[in-house]
C-alpha cells in the first residue's frame, strides 16, 4: 500500500473507532438518567446530571496534562486507554454503585482529554498541508454517524420504555460496542514519513521513539509550557471560533432538543421529535464533513468560504427558530409550553433548523480540524488540548446560563459569537496561506 493510502486507512480506522465508542457512550447517556430513577433509592443515590457536570469539569482541567501524556504513551496507546475508562464508565452501569458511579465519571473527565488530544495529534501526523482539509471531513463525517444510533435509542426512549427492563443486557451491550471501538485503535499504522518533511514527523512520533521516560517527559512539558505561551499571538485568531463551537456544541445537544419537546402546540408526539431532531442533526453533520472532505482538492480559496457558509447557515437557523420555537421553551416545565413565537409553530421548519445545525456545524469543526493540523504540526498534541480545553469550558458555561435565559437572548449569544468568532478565523486563515506560500517560495 503506497504511503498516502496507508494515511488514508488510518484515518478511515480512527473515525470508525470513535464512531463505535462515542455511539455507546451517548447511548449510555441517554438512558442513564432514566435507568437511575428506576433504582431503589436505598441503593444507588447518583444523578446524571451531577455526573455530567463532574465529566465536564475534570474534562476541562485535564487538558493541561494531556499533551504529556499523549507524548509519552504516544497516541494510540493514549486512545486505548482511554477509551477503556469510557467503556468502564459504561460496563459500570452493570452493577451500580454510587461511589463507582462518581468514581468513573471523573476518569472519564480525565481520559476525554487524553482521548481527543491523541486523536488531532493522529490526524495530523495522517495528513499534510493538501490532505488535512479532506481527512478531517472524513473523521468528522465517520463520527456523526453515531447521532443515528444514538437518537434511534431516544426514539425507544419516547415510545417504548421496553429498554429499560432489562437493563443488563443493554449495557453489557454498549460496553462491547465501546470495546470494538477502542481495539480498532490498534489497527492504526505508524504513517511513513514524508521525505520533505522527516523533521517535523520525528518530532510528531515522539513518543515511538527509543528515548528515556525522563527525557519524553521533559520534551512533552517543554512543548506544553511553548503552546500555551504561544496561544497569546499565534491560537487567538481562532479560539473564539473555538469557543463558539462550545457553545454550538450545548445548544444543538441539549437544549434545541429540550426545546422542541417542551413546544405542546407540536401535539403529543413532541417528545419524539427529540429523537427525530437529532437524526437531522446528524445527517447535516454527516454531508458536511462528507461533502468538504471529498471537495478538499478543489478548494482555492481555503478554508474561509466554508466557514462563512457555516456562519449563514447558522444565521438563518437561528431567525427561523427564533420564529418558529418560544421563547420561554428551554426553561419550561415538564409540561411544557403553551405560547406561541412569531409564526404558527411547524414541525417541519424544526426539523429543517436542526439540519441547518448540524450542517453549520460541520462547516466549523472540520476547518478547525484543518486549520489546527496545519498551523501546529509539529506541536499537534498541545494545540488540540487548548482546542478542546476551550470547548468543554465554553460548553460547560453554555449549560449553566441555559437554565436560565430565554431562548432570544441565547440565540443572540450565538449569533454575537459567531460573527467575532469567524471574524478572527478568516484572520488565522489568511495568515496561515501567508504562511503557506512562503514556505513553499523558500522551499523553491
Amino acid at each position: 500500500m503506497s504511503p498516502e493510502g496507508k494515511r488514508l486507512l488510518n484515518i478511515i480506522v480512527l473515525g470508525f473507532g470513535f464512531m463505535f465508542m462515542f455511539t455507546a457512550f451517548q447511548t449510555c447517556g441517554n438512558i442513564e438518567q432514566t435507568v437511575i430513577k428506576s433504582f431503589n433509592s436505598t441503593e444507588f443515590h447518583g444523578s446524571g446530571y451531577t455526573s455530567m457536570a463532574i465529566i465536564y469539569g475534570v474534562f476541562s482541567a485535564s487538558n493541561l496534562i494531556a499533551p504529556s501524556v499523549v507524548t509519552v504513551i504516544g497516541p494510540q496507546l493514549s486512545m486505548f486507554f482511554s477509551g477503556l475508562l469510557y467503556s468502564g464508565y459504561i460496563a459500570m452501569f452493570i452493577y451500580p454503585y454510587t461511589w463507582s458511579f462518581y468514581t468513573a465519571s471523573v476518569l472519564v473527565g480525565i481520559g476525554a482529554a487524553v482521548l481527543w488530544t491523541a486523536q488531532g495529534n493522529v490526524l495530523a501526523i495522517n495528513s499534510t498541508d493538501s490532505t488535512i482539509g479532506r481527512n478531517s471531513g472524513i473523521f468528522w463525517a465517520l463520527l456523526q454517524f453515531r447521532l443515528f444510533f444514538f437518537n434511534i435509542s431516544h426514539l425507544f426512549a419516547a415510545y417504548s420504555l421496553e429498554i429499560y427492563k432489562d437493563r443488563q443486557t443493554v449495557f453489557i451491550s454498549l460496553t462491547v460496542i465501546s470495546l470494538v471501538g477502542c481495539f480498532l485503535f490498534f489497527l492504526i499504522r505508524k504513517p511513513d514519513p514524508e521525505p520533505a518533511s522527516s523533521e517535523a514527523s520525528e518530532s510528531l512520533l515522539q513518543a515511538e521513539s527509543t528515548e528515556s521516560t525522563a527525557s519524553l517527559c521533559s520534551q512533552a512539558l517543554d512543548v506544553k509550557l511553548t503552546m500555551y505561551v504561544c496561544n497569546i499571538t499565534d491560537e487567538s485568531e481562532f479560539l473564539l471560533l473555538a469557543a463558539l463551537s462550545g457553545l454550538e456544541l450545548t445548544f444543538y445537544s441539549g437544549v434545541y432538543g429540550t426545546c422542541i419537546g417542551a413546544m405542546t402546540r407540536f401535539g403529543q408526539d413532541a417528545k419524539g421529535l427529540i429523537g427525530i431532531s437529532g437524526i437531522c442533526i446528524g445527517i447535516g453533520e454527516i454531508l458536511g464533513g462528507g461533502v468538504f472532505g471529498m471537495l478538499n482538492k478543489c478548494n482555492r480559496f481555503g478554508r474561509n468560504p466554508v466557514v462563512l457558509l457555516g456562519l449563514i447557515t447558522h444565521f438563518v437557523a437561528f431567525y427561523l427558530i427564533f420564529l418558529n420555537i418560544a421563547s420561554d421553551a428551554p426553561i419550561a416545565p415538564e409540561a411544557g409550553t403553551d405560547l406561541q413565537a412569531y409564526i404558527t409553530p411547524s414541525v417541519g421548519v424544526a426539523l429543517l433548523c436542526s439540519f441547518l445545525l448540524g450542517l453549520g456545524d460541520s462547516c466549523f469543526n472540520t476547518q478547525l480540524l484543518s486549520i489546527i493540523g496545519f498551523m501546529f504540526r509539529d506541536n499537534s498534541a498541545p494545540a488540540f488540548a487548548v482546542f478542546k480545553f476551550i470547548q468543554s469550558i465554553m460548553a460547560a458555561v453554555a449549560f449553566f446560563y441555559s437554565n436560565y435565559l430565554l431562548l432570544h437572548w441565547q440565540l443572540l449569544i450565538l449569533v454575537v459569537a459567531g460573527f467575532l468568532g469567524s471574524t478572527t478565523f478568516f484572520l488565522a486563515e489568511t495568515l496561515a496561506e501567508s504562511s503557506r506560500r512562503e514556505s513553499d517560495y523558500d522551499s523553491i
